[in-house]
């Protein structure tokens, strides 16, 4: 049996410990919600507008839809113009599937539109509005008609080594239904593509020169 002085004296111990343990767990809590209020996390910035899109970068959209890839269903074929002014953008070819795919892409600039208008130039300079509308003329006529060859092969091209196999010349020469598309880039180089189903993707055929 526990003396009443023993008792009383282990209640005294008891409630020592407890008071030196109390503000001290209390004190640990606060702090760190102390810290946690004075430096809060930042959340994500999910609403600040870029810089540059697709909208507001965009000065120029020409669309045309083609048969080139499918015998029963036309291409998209579409050229963007977007960047800060008609001269100093960034001009993106892009030739899209009945499916949505993305079959061709190439990048020019506006200088390898302007580079042709050396040929119509009058004076020896132009403007900078005459330089505007001619880059401008140009993206509108991209696409006519004109620039698209059936076949894809005239009658008397003959085959030359270089980026395009023998393979897949032969297969096109053998497809009247074939479709070359033509464009210039700067002032004489006479680009044509083509859908190889040899090789299920568009490739280039030799260029016509100047």
């Amino acid at each position: 049996m526990i003396r009443l002085p023993a008792l009383v004296t282990l209640l005294a111990l008891a409630s020592a410990c407890s008071s030196t343990d109390s503000p001290q767990n209390s004190g640990t809590a606060t702090s760190g919600a102390d810290s946690a209020a004075a430096a809060p996390l930042e959340p994500m910035d999910t609403t600040r507008a870029r810089t540059v899109t697709a909208q507001t970068d965009t000065l120029k959209v020409v669309r045309q839809r083609h048969r080139f890839s499918a015998p029963g269903t036309p291409d998209l074929f579409t050229v963007v113009l977007r960047g800060q002014s008609v001269l100093t953008g960034e001009v993106t070819f892009t030739i899209t599937d009945a499916a949505g795919q993305t079959i061709f892409r190439e990048l020019l600039t506006p200088a390898d539109l302007e580079a042709s208008m050396v040929y119509e130039m009058k004076t020896p300079t132009a403007t900078q509005a005459e330089r505007e509308a001619f880059v401008r003329r140009r993206l509108d006529t991209f696409f006519a008609e004109a620039n698209f060859h059936q076949p894809a092969l005239g009658p008397k091209e003959t085959y030359a080594p270089g980026e395009l196999d023998r393979a897949t010349w032969d297969d096109l020469r053998q497809r009247p239904d074939a479709v070359s598309f033509h464009y210039l880039v700067g002032k004489e180089d006479r680009r044509r593509i083509v859908w190889a189903p040899l090789k299920k993707q568009v490739v280039r055929l030799p260029g016509l020169g100047g």
